[in-house]
């Protein structure tokens, strides 16, 4: 069942970021978002969260969609309340008291001890923030959780405990990973989607078999390009050959034809597209 549907989407900073993105989550996809720092994972995020609007394009949820976000940084009114509170706070106000259980039973999952679970948030290592970010989204048990960098400032052990969590979740949660860590993406996602400003690519793999589709595919694209704009160079060729004899016999039907290679030779200019130049930067 699709969860989140996005169609011809296009956002435009100072800079296209993307254009031309279709692309849909189902229950239970498991989806590396990868792209060069600054190129729109952060934004696609807030999008698919409803938390920002593309430029162009439509997004469409399941009716009754519960989406949550890890986001990079705790927003600053959670920085004076505890690791603990800033979980709970998550929680609808009238069942925060009722539902408090749910919290403890989390942060046991996540292996926070109780020391750091009474300290403020703005005490905390980047680390020990990130978990609780992540925490928090997982605590409204989300139908799609959205995570942006989850394993920055995490060292090794706590990247395990993190990927151990993920692979518990229960098998209708999706997960959106937006992610430089190219070992923790092949470890939890089987779908990835390289997001690129002319022609983003989306692939049934974890990344690192994906990557290798996308050069492969990149490749191909190459030299298809190539053959094209040898293609035209030919045909504006003999276009100027066919010319010159025109002009100097006085040949109505070369100058049609000139016209008809001149527009052939501009048509497969504009259809060939050279994707293959957008090579991915990691």
């Amino acid at each position: 069942m699709t969860l989140i549907a996005i169609k011809d989407a296009s956002l435009t900073r100072t800079e296209s970021l993307f254009t031309g993105l279709s692309f849909s989550i189902a229950k239970g996809d498991r989806v590396g978002l990868v792209a060069a720092n600054g190129r729109g994972k952060s934004s696609l995020l807030r999008i698919m969260a409803g938390e920002d609007d593309a430029t162009t394009g439509t997004v469409t949820g399941l009716r009754g969609l519960i989406v949550a976000t890890a986001p990079q940084d705790p927003p600053e009114r959670l920085l004076s309340l505890s690791f603990y509170d800033a979980v709970r706070d998550a929680l609808a106000h009238e069942v925060a008291e009722t539902e408090s259980w749910r919290v403890d039973i989390l942060l046991d999952d996540l292996l926070v001890e109780e020391s750091t679970r009474g300290r403020a948030v703005h005490s905390l290592s980047g680390g020990w923030q990130r978990t609780m970010l992540l925490a928090r989204a997982a605590v409204v048990e989300p139908d799609l959780l959205l995570l942006d960098e989850p394993t920055n400032h995490l060292d090794i052990g706590r990247i395990g405990v993190l990927e151990r969590f993920l692979a518990a979740l229960p098998r209708d949660c999706a997960v959106v990973a937006a992610s430089h860590d190219r070992a923790f993406l092949d470890d939890v996602t089987n779908r990835t989607l390289f997001l690129r400003p002319l022609e983003s690519a989306d692939f049934s793999l974890p990344y690192s078999h994906a990557l290798r589709a996308l050069e492969d595919r990149d490749a191909a694209r190459g030299r298809q390009f190539e053959n094209d704009m040898r293609k035209v160079k030919a045909l504006r060729q003999q276009a100027a050959k066919l010319k010159n004899i025109g002009i100097n016999s006085g040949s109505d039907l070369l100058v049609v034809k000139t016209k008809q290679l001149s527009e052939r030779a501009d048509k497969l200019e504009e259809r060939a597209r050279p994707t293959h130049l957008e090579r991915f930067i990691f």
